[in-house]
């Protein structure tokens, strides 16, 4: 049997990855073999094209796709989405060419993240079973701005809101919470007011404790403080009721699930994290869970990744790459293995 020649991707550990804005670590002439790689018709060069993927931060990305008109196409809400011909004919090639990396990692790691985070929300509740704990992942995960700019392109590509959208898909107390987190724009600063924490820290503990009816999700003053308050705040609040009841405000919801996803998200968003990869890893995942493995490494390379390997390998007892290494196969594999070291590189 012939040897199957493995692909290595290089990450340089040694110097701190530029973040957007700060400076441009890509050449014109790899832009240009990762732009012939996309849409050019005669095959696909695996090699280069990954690695000028892992070595991209988020300002060649942008870089690329300004400068790629026919490949992304500028918006009037200002950011560049992908031609949607294109995307088509990516897929067609790639399974021409058995390319062996999922198409969906490319097309999402060159992908705006407004318009990535939009097709996410659709695809949130279009599943059957609907995926609320991904909507809640894009709502409490992302920054204000962050978050803003994907109901823009939510519109752009829909002609509808996001809160319209979950409002009409979703039904009975569900709906309520989801519909606060997709409308609320959170203050992002560090300013919190210690004797809001301590009360709401007690309101909290109260409605827990005496939600005897399974009512706790209808709770007013549970849903203002989880949809309103910044995630500065809330972290506080956290730690607050961890100190004076000695329990995790996670694990008192959690026979709520969406209110668990919530204060996870809000909270501890590499606990939340770590615990898709593990479930996307496991022997016999639905395709649901594997397409997550894929979604958390391609958008939280450049954010909090050092942050959820480290809670991965705390948690779980082994490394975060050793079990990609272990579950994935291929050049899919080395992307996703050489995306994390860059994120621990951070």
């Amino acid at each position: 049997m012939a040897e199957r020649k493995k692909i290595t991707i290089i990450v340089r550990m040694g110097k701190k990855l530029k973040k957007e804005g700060e400076k441009i670590t890509t050449s014109p002439e790899e832009c240009e073999a990762l732009r012939k790689a996309l849409c050019g018709p005669h095959g696909v060069e695996e090699k280069s094209m990954l690695e000028i993927l892992v070595k991209c931060n988020p300002a060649d990305l942008t870089t690329f796709r300004k400068n790629s008109p026919y490949i992304f196409l500028d918006d009037e809400y200002c950011f560049e989405k992908w031609d949607t011909f294109h995307m088509k004919s990516l897929e067609i090639k790639f399974l021409r060419f058995q390319v062996s990396i999922s198409v969906r990692a490319v097309i999402q790691r060159t992908m705006h993240p407004w318009e990535r985070d939009a097709l996410l929300v659709r695809k949130s509740l279009e599943e059957k079973p609907p995926l609320y704990n991904l909507l809640i992942e894009l709502a409490c995960t992302r920054t204000a701005d962050e978050f803003l700019g994907a109901r823009k392109a939510f519109q752009c590509l829909y002609s509808e809101s996001v809160e319209e959208f979950v409002a009409v898909k979703v039904q009975g107390f569900q709906r309520r919470l989801l519909v606060a987190l997709v409308s609320t724009y959170r203050y992002e600063g560090m300013r919190i007011d210690e004797a809001a924490v301590k009360l709401e820290c007690q309101k909290l503990a109260r409605a827990i404790k005496t939600d005897q009816r399974n009512e706790l999700e209808n709770d007013d003053e549970v849903l203002r403080i989880l949809t309103t308050r910044s995630r500065h705040h809330l972290k506080t609040i956290h730690k607050c009721y961890k100190e004076d009841y000695d329990s995790n405000l996670e694990e008192d919801v959690g026979y709520i699930q969406i209110l668990r996803d919530t204060v996870n998200c809000l909270c501890a968003p590499p606990i939340y994290f770590s615990k898709i990869l593990d479930t996307a890893m496991s022997i016999c995942p639905a395709e649901q869970e594997m397409e997550a493995l894929t979604r958390v490494i391609v958008t939280r390379t450049d954010v909090d990744m050092k942050d959820i390997a480290a809670e991965f390998d705390r948690k779980y007892g082994a490394p975060l790459i050793e079990r990609i290494e272990a579950a994935a196969l291929g050049n899919y594999r080395d992307f996703l293995v050489a995306l994390v070291k860059r994120g621990m590189a951070n």
